[in-house]
C-alpha cells in the first residue's frame, strides 16, 4: 500500500494517543499492511513499486534478481507486468510508519508460521525460509502460501486461475520442448501435449482438449472404481464366510473334543466297574475253591487219623503171640470201613482263572485294536480315488444304467437287453468295467425306497448263474438295509451297527489284502467292516439292488 502526506503521519501519530488499548484490538489484517508479503515479516528499507504494493528493498530485490534491466519484472502480488525494472527507491514515510509501529509493540511474524518442511510444497514467492504453500494455480503453474495467495482470491483478475491442493509436479505441466502449457492430449500418440505441438509433430493427429479425455477417462476411472469396490465386496463376503468357517469348525472341534472326553469318562468308568466286577468275581471262585478244599482236607485228615489208630491196632494184633487170641481178634480188626470221601474228578481246577485271564486279555487287545487305530480322514483315501464305471453288458435286465454308466436304477419294467456272455442272470447285479488293483477308493450314493442295495467287490466267474454277491468265496458285499447293515462273504453273515448314511465309501489295498467299508458324511468317515484277506485276482465294483422300482446306486465323483 502506498502511503504520501504528512496528514497520514499525522493521523497515525494521533492514534497512538488512544494507548495499550486500541493496540490490543488491532487484528492481524491491520499488522499485515506494514508486513512484506514476501518475508511477511514488517518491511525493512521499504520500497513501493508503480502498482502500490510495498516490500522489503532486499526481497524484491532478491525476488527480481540482477537479469536484465530491460527484461520484464512483474509484482509479486498483483502479477502486473513493468518494462524496464521499476527504479527502487526507499520509502521513507513508510519507513517512519514501521518504527513508529515497532515502539508500540508491533513485532515481526511469529516464529511458528507453517514453513514448508522436507515434505511440503514450498511457495514460489517466498524468499528466504519459504512457507508451506496452500494452493497451486494451474494458470500461473506457481505454488502460493496463505499470504502470496491472496491475489488470487480478492483481485478479479485472477478470477478464471484454476487452484488446486499444492502440488510438487507443476512443471511437468509444460512441455519441454516448447516451454509451454500442455493443454492439448493426443489420442493418437496417447500423451499430452501443447498448442505448439498440435501444429507440429502431432499436425493431423486425433487431439482433444485435455479436459474433454479428462471426462472420458474419468468414466473409465469410475468404473475402474467399482469394479474394484465390486472385488473388495466380493473378498469381504469371502472373508466372512471363512471367517464362519472357522468359528463352524472351532465349534465343531470343541464340541468333539468334548463328546470324546464323556465318551472315555464313561469307557474308563465301565473298565473300573468291569475290574471291579472280574476282580470280585476271581475273588469269589477263590473263597469257594478254598473253602471246598479246607473242608475235603479236614475230612481226609479226620480219615487219616482214622486210619493210623486202625494200623496201630492191627500192628498190636500182628505182634500177639497167642494164636487162639489172634484168631479171636482178626475178624473184627481186618474189616477196614468204606471211606466217606468220594475221589475228586480230574479237572482242571484253575481253568477258571485262565478263563477269567484269557477274557481280560482279550478285552484288552480288541480295546487296543479300537483305540490305537487311526481314525480315518475322508482326504486320506481321495488321493487314491478311482472313477468307476459300470459295465452294460453284465448288467441284469432289470437294471438300467445312467449318467455316463455311474448310475445304475432298479426297473422291472425295463425291456430285455441282448445277450451278452457277460450278462449276469437271475438276479438284478451289475459289475464294473474296471478290474481293480493296487490302492483305489470310490464313493457309491445309495438311494433306495425300500428293499436292498448291495455294495460289493468281486472276482469275475465264467458261470453267470453262480452270482450270488457275499455267498461265494469270490464275493464281498456290504448289504445297506434301511434298519443297519449285514456283511456277507462265503455265505457268511456279519451284523454290523453303525451310522445309516446314504453314501459309502470303499477302500482297497489289493496287493495288502485289505477291503474296508466306510459311512460317510460330509469330510467325516466311519469304519463299518474291515476285511484282511489275499486277493489273487482283479476285483470288480458291483452292486445288487432289489426292488421296487426306483431303488438306485451312483458312483460318485469325487475330487483328490
Amino acid at each position: 500500500m502506498l502511503f504520501t502526506g504528512c496528514e497520514t503521519v499525522k493521523l497515525f501519530r494521533r492514534s497512538l494517543l488512544f494507548g495499550g488499548e486500541m493496540a490490543q484490538q488491532r487484528n492481524q489484517a491491520d499488522e499485515l499492511k506494514f508486513s512484506c508479503s514476501i518475508c511477511l515479516n514488517l518491511l525493512k528499507d521499504p520500497v513501493t513499486i508503480p502498482c502500490g504494493h510495498n516490500y522489503c528493498m532486499k526481497c524484491i530485490k532478491d525476488t527480481w534478481g540482477k537479469e536484465d534491466q530491460e527484461k520484464t519484472h512483474s509484482c509479486p502480488q498483483c502479477r502486473r507486468s513493468f518494462t524496464p525494472r521499476p527504479e527502487l527507491l526507499k520509502n521513507t514515510l513508510l519507513a517512519e510508519l514501521v518504527e513508529e509501529l515497532k515502539k508500540t509493540g508491533l513485532q515481526d511474524a511469529p516464529a511458528d508460521l507453517c514453513y514448508a518442511g522436507a515434505e511440503d510444497v514450498a511457495c514460489d514467492v517466498c524468499t528466504g525460509r519459504k512457507l508451506r504453500a496452500a494452493k497451486s494455480c494451474l494458470q500461473c503453474l506457481a505454488s502460493y502460501c496463505e499470504q502470496h495467495l491472496q491475489p488470487h482470491l480478492q483481485s478479479p483478475a485472477f478470477k478464471k486461475h484454476k487452484l488446486v491442493e499444492p502440488s510438487v509436479k507443476l512443471q511437468e505441466n509444460i512441455c519441454s520442448r516448447h516451454d509451454e502449457v500442455m493443454k492439448i492430449f493426443c489420442r493418437t500418440d496417447q500423451k499430452c501435449i501443447c498448442l505448439v505441438c498440435s501444429m507440429d509433430d502431432h499436425k493431423g493427429h486425433d487431439t482433444v482438449s485435455a479436459a474433454t479425455e479428462r471426462a472420458e477417462k474419468q468414466k473409465q476411472l469410475d468404473q475402474s472404481r467399482q469394479d474394484v469396490q465390486q472385488r473388495i465386496q466380493d473378498r469381504e463376503k469371502d472373508v466372512k464366510q471363512l471367517q464362519q468357517e472357522v468359528e463352524t469348525t472351532t465349534r465343531s472341534a470343541d464340541e468333539a473334543v468334548e463328546h470324546s472326553e464323556k465318551i472315555f469318562t464313561q469307557l474308563i468308568r465301565l473298565v473300573e466297574a468291569r475290574h471291579s466286577d472280574v476282580k470280585q468275581r476271581i475273588r469269589s471262585q477263590q473263597e469257594l475253591d478254598v473253602s471246598l478244599a479246607k473242608e475235603r482236607q479236614e475230612k481226609l485228615n479226620q480219615e487219616i487219623t482214622e486210619l493210623k489208630k486202625k494200623d496201630a491196632e492191627l500192628e498190636k494184633l500182628s505182634l500177639t503171640e497167642d494164636h487162639t487170641q489172634f484168631l479171636l481178634s482178626y475178624p473184627s480188626l481186618s474189616t477196614l470201613t468204606k471211606s466217606t470221601i468220594s475221589p475228586r474228578p480230574n479237572i482242571d481246577r484253575l481253568q477258571f482263572f485262565k478263563d477269567m485271564t484269557a477274557a481280560v486279555t482279550a478285552a484288552r487287545d480288541q480295546l487296543q485294536l479300537v483305540l490305537t487305530e487311526k481314525l480315518p480322514l475322508r482326504t486320506e483315501f481321495l488321493q487314491y480315488s478311482r472313477q468307476i464305471t459300470l459295465d452294460p453288458n453284465t448288467a441284469e435286465r432289470r437294471l438300467v444304467l445312467s449318467a455316463e454308466n455311474r448310475k445304475v436304477t432298479y426297473n422291472d419294467k425295463n425291456p430285455p437287453y441282448p445277450d451278452h456272455p457277460d450278462r449276469l442272470i437271475d438276479r438284478p447285479q451289475v459289475l464294473s468295467k474296471e478290474g481293480l488293483t493296487g490302492r483305489c477308493y470310490w464313493e457309491v450314493e445309495t438311494k433306495k425306497r425300500s428293499g436292498t442295495v448291495s455294495v460289493s467287490v468281486a472276482y469275475k466267474c465264467v458261470n453267470k448263474s453262480l452270482y450270488v454277491f457275499g455267498f461265494n468265496k469270490t464275493f464281498w458285499s456290504l448289504y445297506c438295509y434301511s434298519s443297519g447293515y449285514n456283511f456277507y462273504h462265503d455265505s457268511q453273515s456279519t451284523s454290523i451297527s453303525g451310522p445309516e448314511s446314504s453314501r459309502i465309501g470303499v477302500y482297497l489295498d489289493h496287493s495288502a489284502g485289505i477291503l474296508s467299508f466306510y459311512s460317510v458324511s460330509s469330510d467325516t468317515m466311519r469304519l463299518l467292516h474291515k476285511v484282511q484277506t489275499t486277493f489273487t485276482e482283479p476285483l470288480h465294483a458291483g452292486f445288487w439292488l432289489c426292488g421296487p422300482d426306483g431303488n438306485t446306486a451312483e458312483v460318485c465323483k469325487v475330487k483328490q
